[in-house]
């Protein structure tokens, strides 16, 4: 037979529950008791059982992580931080992708496979999060939730961070600005053109339907979008973008429409991506941690399958900075 818990308590000179709460890094386990069952482990080369944990805590160490749009450069930023967040409290990530929310099927995610669920691109739509919550399966939201009250989440202050993009075009003289947002049923979508409308409304500047696109965050919906907007007139001499990715579009429709940035016209990005720095863009734009973005919701999702949380809710929301670079200048 193989060498078992039993046979490491024995030599450790401890009880065999306090071998699996020591070998999982419990607190409740002094750091020194940990070290011997360590080194007992490790003389008889014993290695712990994941399903023997499982059946014992009914616990699995799993959390399972939904994506629906891996092909947006935005995700691979936070996806390796919450990996690597959850790794270190103890925790191993599962990736899901389907083309949305609707396409998982709830047997996936409640088959006693996973202790909780982060779900990195909801839509206030989705009636994936009722379900999750009607069969006690924690979860918390990564950068979009549903806007209602009762959210476990960890996003940005995207309100704030429209309201900083529209007081910088206006200090700038642009009075014509154009945007060119997320989808309708994402709330980064709708609160960073909320914070967008609000502050230039209260700059006495107003943004009219015909310079304003909504689609998906990617890159084919700023560069289709541009053409139409330069129609209107007078054309926009601005244009704020839902995020870096719809900017960059913009950017290259712009550059084969022979329009120069940011000479004829000033374009704007959101979330800071590494890519948005590089010189063949220095996109001007509204930076946030995208690390702590991802490190806060691994956080706020163990404490939650732990019941370490109020039921009330908990949004957790990052600040964010504008950051002037290559893309933006005064309006003529």
């Amino acid at each position: 037979m193989g060498i078992t818990s039993h046979d490491v308590a024995r030599l450790a000179g401890v009880s065999q529950p306090t071998v699996s709460r020591a070998l999982r890094d419990d607190p409740r386990v002094s750091g020194a008791t940990r070290e011997k069952v360590r080194r007992a482990a490790q003389a008889l080369n014993y290695v712990p059982s994941e399903a023997g944990r499982t059946l014992s805590t009914r616990a699995t160490r799993r959390v399972g992580v939904i994506v629906t749009d891996l092909t947006n450069p935005f995700y691979p930023h936070v996806i390796a931080p919450l990996h690597d967040e959850l790794s270190g409290l103890g925790y191993r990530m599962m990736l899901i992708t389907e083309r949305s929310d609707e396409a998982v099927a709830e047997e996936k995610l409640l088959d006693q496979s996973m202790d909780g669920v982060v779900l990195a691109t909801a839509t206030t739509d989705s009636r994936l999060p009722a379900q999750l919550e009607r069969r006690g399966m924690p979860y918390v939201f990564l950068n979009r939730d549903t806007g209602r009250a009762g959210d476990f989440a960890s996003v940005v202050d995207n309100e704030g961070g429209g309201r900083l993009v529209a007081r910088e075009l206006v200090a700038l003289g642009h009075r014509h600005v154009a945007g060119v947002f997320g989808a309708a049923n994402t709330t980064t979508g709708r609160e960073r053109e909320l914070g967008f409308r609000l502050a230039l409304a209260e700059a006495g500047v107003g943004l009219v339907e015909d310079r304003v696109v909504r689609g998906a965050f990617e890159y084919d919906t700023g560069y289709r979008a541009l053409p139409a907007l330069l129609a209107a007139d007078p054309a926009p001499t601005a244009v704020f973008c839902g995020n870096d990715v719809v900017a960059i579009g913009v950017l290259n429709a712009a550059l084969a429409a022979g329009v120069k940035v940011p000479d004829d016209l000033t374009v704007v990005g959101f979330d800071d991506l590494p890519m948005a720095a590089w010189e063949v863009f220095r996109l001007t734009t509204v930076r946030h941690d995208l690390g702590e973005l991802s490190r806060q919701a691994a956080r706020l999702l163990v404490r939650r399958i732990a019941g370490e949380v109020d039921p009330g809710g908990e949004r957790l929301v990052l600040p964010t900075e504008f950051v002037p670079r290559a893309t933006h200048a005064r309006a003529h």
